[in-house]
């Protein structure tokens, strides 16, 4: 596949760039890094994003250059580069129709192990910028290097990135370490919500919560991950009310069942340990939902998975 990739970018020479809404850290250090490398290449690029860049990914070299539409410009290039999505309903933009389209989907431990394989085959030079974006990526994308599914590659990514000028603390910090006070008090109400079922827990925010909190949507990303670092838990969900009265639903594994495939029934998607989704309320709805789909798979009320999906 990566020979195809270069042989069109080799042939054009202008690209829209994008990735799934609600980005990540994963997608956001991807684009960024892919933004950098076709500069070196002389092409000319155009990064769109249906969401904002979150607060904690703004401190990344060229973020400025990200623009926020629901739509591709007028007068954008014909061609895009998809980052990550299984299909363009992800990104969530419209104007991609018609375009040329170039899909980088994920069987790496992140994206950016991607791009950065791309950027090395096309003989791009791995700045410290791009390095600070790639290792962005791969840090967030593998749980900071918790997921399932890590292996060696990502540990020798990471280290010839910090070779390549990362810093790890700083990035650890503007990660980690720079949540606005809003996002600690949603997860005061999250934690205050939570409960568990032998190997599942969940949690919810509804919207008056998010309201009084003055949080963002950017503020419940990660607050599942709480909920899943319990002791015998397996399995833990997220439930977000939306303006609509749909519940977005953020759902987490250890390893053992493959949250992706219960996301996909809902037309949502992701990583086999890191997925999400949106599904109709009320929350009682939204809960039965979504047991119904774990329940081929998986035992809430037992002591974990009976197989993996």
């Amino acid at each position: 596949m990566m020979d195809q990739v270069l042989k069109q970018i080799e042939q054009r020479e202008a690209f829209v760039l994008t990735s799934h809404a609600r980005p990540d850290g994963d997608a956001i250090g991807s684009l960024l890094a892919l933004y950098q490398m076709l500069r070196q290449l002389g092409k000319t690029s155009q990064v769109v994003m249906s969401d904002a860049v979150p607060l904690i990914y703004g401190p990344l070299p060229y973020a400025d250059v990200i623009l926020h539409s629901s739509q591709i410009p007028d007068g954008a290039p014909a061609t895009a580069i998809i980052l990550e999505c299984d299909g363009v309903q992800r990104t969530r933009l419209q104007g991609l129709e018609g375009r040329f389209l170039i899909n980088i989907d994920v069987n790496a431990c992140a994206v950016g192990e991607m791009v950065y394989g791309l950027a090395r085959a096309a003989n791009a030079s791995i700045t410290p910028e791009m390095a600070t974006c790639l290792y962005t990526a791969v840090l967030t994308d593998t749980g900071a290097f918790c997921y399932a599914g890590t292996d060696e590659r990502a540990f020798e990514l990471a280290q010839q990135l910090v070779r390549r000028g990362a810093n790890p603390v700083d990035i650890a910090h503007h990660v980690y370490f720079s949540n606005p006070t809003s996002k600690m008090r949603l997860l005061g109400n999250a934690l205050s919500n939570l409960h568990r079922e032998g190997a599942l827990a969940y949690m919810h925010i509804s919207s008056a919560e998010m309201e009084r909190s003055g949080g963002l949507d950017e503020d419940c990303e990660g607050l599942v991950n709480y909920a899943l670092s319990i002791q015998g838990v397996e399995v833990a969900l997220f439930f977000r009310e939306l303006a609509d009265g749909r519940y977005r639903v953020s759902l987490r594994s250890k390893g053992q069942v493959n949250v992706a495939a219960i996301a996909e029934q809902f037309g949502g998607g992701g990583h086999a340990c890191a997925s999400g989704c949106a599904v109709s309320g009320p929350l009682s709805r939204s809960l039965e939902l979504i047991l119904a789909q774990l329940g081929g798979v998986f035992s809430p009320g037992g002591r974990g998975p009976e197989a993996t999906a």
